[in-house]
């Protein structure tokens, strides 16, 4: 089905419904922040959006910084208890509408056998890289539920500490993105293996994304039975495909996870500067396309169907100037995205680790306040 076409369908199916552009709904009454961000899933008109922000447990934080000086970041990913702790830290100082769950996107090429660390100069560096067929053929998806358990019991501990007032996201990487990192073995200035590998081995390129598929899948099952409200798929590397080659690498391999999910539960697809692929990201059943800031947000929300939503999109930088900055620009998206239902704010990237907390707390005061 083309983009057009799905539009075409979406508003018939909501041309009863009143209120369905949002210009003449009544705004829905949310009684619990959880409710608000599943509203704004499911387009519902809102007095305002529901807000958290991606990579808002971390580094930024003091009260993380306190816990890195006795643990690494694998074992905080790795112990329960404090990745309960820390996915909290946020929700705790910030009252945000939705706590994601602190993980990280490599533990599941982890679970499939290819670990990864940290370099002492920063970056990523896997354990071994994907150089041959013999290499796929070393990757093990049998034994992924109990070797991603970690997962399930971190959620299950911020579930019970939520309950059922702040929703809870997992989360994991698209197959593309993971590709990028095993075919590099970690992270590069710039990432050209797996378009290479596309380009010449197609047969062997879609082996392991059919690997990465299956693997995926059932570590996003596994978090949304552990208490997940809503699953976001990261596909931060999508913008390095052109526009022809975005289906074939990415998209339809993200299509696959959700139809494979089947779940009523929300997700929502961040495909960093995939911006001439609306429509393919259209079709892939996502509910919610999450949107960089090199884009005007509601131009976008113009351009999908009604019934699905927008999540984004302030620029992180601004989340280092100063606290009236950022509460003017915050402003300025809610003021463009009056009148459209299904938005989620969120930046249109991860907090940077030199963010301000008066700035943080800046922007969801302006939410939470702007009428």
């Amino acid at each position: 089905m083309s983009f057009s076409e799905a539009k075409v369908e979406d508003e018939s199916l909501d041309s009863a419904q009143p209120g369905a552009d949002g210009l003449d709904a009544i705004p829905v009454s949310c009684a619990t922040r959880r409710e608000r961000f599943l509203n704004a899933c499911r387009c519902r008109p809102l007095d305002h959006p529901p807000v958290w922000l991606m990579r808002q447990a971390g580094r930024v934080l003091p009260e993380y910084r306190d816990l890195k000086r006795k643990y690494s970041f694998l074992e905080l990913v790795r112990t329960p208890e404090l990745a309960a702790e820390v996915t909290l830290q946020p929700i705790q100082r910030f009252g945000f509408d939705a706590a994601i769950v602190f993980s990280d996107i490599l533990v599941v090429p982890e679970a499939l056998g290819q670990g990864y660390s940290f370099r002492e100069q920063g970056g990523i560096q896997m354990d071994f890289t994907l150089k041959s067929s013999k290499d796929i053929d070393r990757l093990d998806p049998t034994g992924l539920r109990e070797r991603l358990d970690y997962i399930a019991q971190s959620l299950c501990l911020i579930r019970q500490e939520l309950q059922d007032q702040t929703a809870l996201i997992g989360f994991a990487g698209s197959p593309w993105t993971l590709a990028n990192f095993m075919l590099e073995g970690g992270s590069v200035r710039e990432f050209t293996r797996a378009r290479q590998l596309f380009y010449s081995e197609r047969a062997t390129f879609e082996r392991l994304m059919e690997v990465l598929t299956e693997a995926v899948t059932i570590a996003l099952r596994l978090q949304l039975e552990s208490g997940a409200d809503a699953i976001q798929i990261f596909d931060s590397l999508g913008g390095l495909l052109s526009e022809d080659t975005f289906q074939a690498a990415s998209g339809r391999w993200i299509q696959r996870i959700i139809e494979k999910l089947a779940s009523s539960a929300p997700c929502i697809v961040f495909s960093k500067g995939a911006h001439n692929n609306w429509d393919c990201l259209v079709e892939t059943g996502a509910q919610v396309l999450s949107v960089d800031w090199t884009v005007n947000l509601a131009r976008v929300r113009r351009q999908l169907p009604p019934n699905m939503g927008v999540q984004g999109n302030l620029d992180p930088t601004l989340l280092e100037t100063k606290p009236e900055i950022v509460s003017r620009e915050t402003e300025r998206i809610l003021t463009e995205m009056r009148g459209h239902t299904g938005h989620i704010f969120n930046l249109g990237h991860g907090v940077p680790p030199t963010a301000k907390l008066e700035n943080i707390e800046a922007l969801v005061q302006t939410i939470r306040s702007f009428k």
